[in-house]
């Protein structure tokens, strides 16, 4: 499986399926055939973009995540594929069951990580950590003093260089970046917590009725600095207000699809974020007591093979 990212924003185009193959048909271009297989996200932003119902279903069937966007071509649906692994109901039944302080201990590593994580990414942006790091030792189970928040607010003022800065989704500056980023990863994780047999609605922390993700949006808390880095990069080449064009895409693609250090290895954030919602299941399962999550300190680089850039 090569879990490209397959974005349709440039040109009209009809897709199709064709034996296990999924067929992209454009104005005044030759037919193009892409196995389903090699499929992990599939944006749908472009207004003339048109699919056969064979096409979402053989995606869905293949595992791959269906992200449609709206006049803005900013991300506002997400589709995922309703079996998983082949001892799903077992593995829900024991998410499902899951006692209180199991799934509050959970949150607790995932926002010290998430804590850690922007310490990492602070420091190679500003050189410095902003007390991130230390901050992530004070989280309690369930973090019920709001570290997470109160790191945000620290973090925000500073990885962009600019202390006027505020993470808001309507606003029409790099935000618009940081949404389609965090969109994408956003279907990547929820690709890989359907794929160990989870059910993405049933969260960690955060509880919804309108959100069916939110296990998703749980477990890639602690991902989100690599779409963060990758808008920094994005607002120092093309500026913070620029549109939201294949190139400012093709970049933050690049940076979900790149190569980060896991358990002293290089491996991409699909295949990372599977090992860590198998390790969701083996918490569940009473198996471990602990995520299997990045060290944060080793996870991001300057090297760009590394960083994915």
């Amino acid at each position: 499986m090569h879990n490209r990212i397959l974005d349709f924003s440039e040109e009209p185009a009809h897709l199709s399926a064709r034996l296990s193959n999924l067929v992209i048909r454009r104005p005044d271009k030759p037919e193009v055939t892409l196995p389903f297989v090699d499929i992990a996200v599939l944006v749908s932003s472009h207004p003339q973009l048109t699919f056969t119902q064979a096409a979402l279903a053989e995606l869905a069937a293949a595992g791959a995540a269906f992200v449609t966007c709206d006049a803005q071509r900013l991300p506002v649906g997400l589709m995922l594929p309703l079996q998983g692994h082949f001892t799903q109901s077992e593995r829900i039944a024991c998410q499902v069951e899951a006692k209180l302080p199991v799934c509050k201990r959970a949150w607790q590593q995932l926002v010290r990580a998430k804590l850690r994580s922007q310490a990492a990414a602070l420091r190679l942006e500003t050189g410095s950590d902003a007390g991130l790091a230390a901050m992530a030792t004070r989280v309690k189970s369930g973090d019920p003093e709001n570290v997470e928040a109160q790191g945000a607010r620290r973090y925000w003022a500073l990885i962009f260089g600019d202390p006027t800065f505020r993470r808001d989704r309507d606003a029409a500056d790099i935000n618009r970046v940081l949404n389609y980023g965090y969109a994408v990863l956003r279907g990547m994780t929820g690709r890989a917590v359907c794929a160990v047999g989870l059910h993405p609605s049933i969260g960690l922390h955060h509880h919804n009725r309108y959100n069916q993700f939110v296990l998703a949006d749980d477990v890639m808390e602690p991902f989100r600095p690599i779409v963060d880095r990758a808008a920094v990069s994005i607002a120092k080449t093309f500026g913070a207000g620029h549109e939201l064009d294949k190139h400012v895409k093709a970049e933050l693609i690049a940076a979900l699809t790149g190569r980060y250090r896991f358990e002293g290895e290089l491996r991409s954030p699909f295949d990372i974020l599977s090992r860590v919602a198998s390790s969701l299941v083996a918490v569940f399962q009473g198996e471990r007591a602990e995520l299997l999550l990045p060290d944060f300190d080793d996870f991001f680089s300057d090297d760009e093979e590394t960083a994915g850039r």
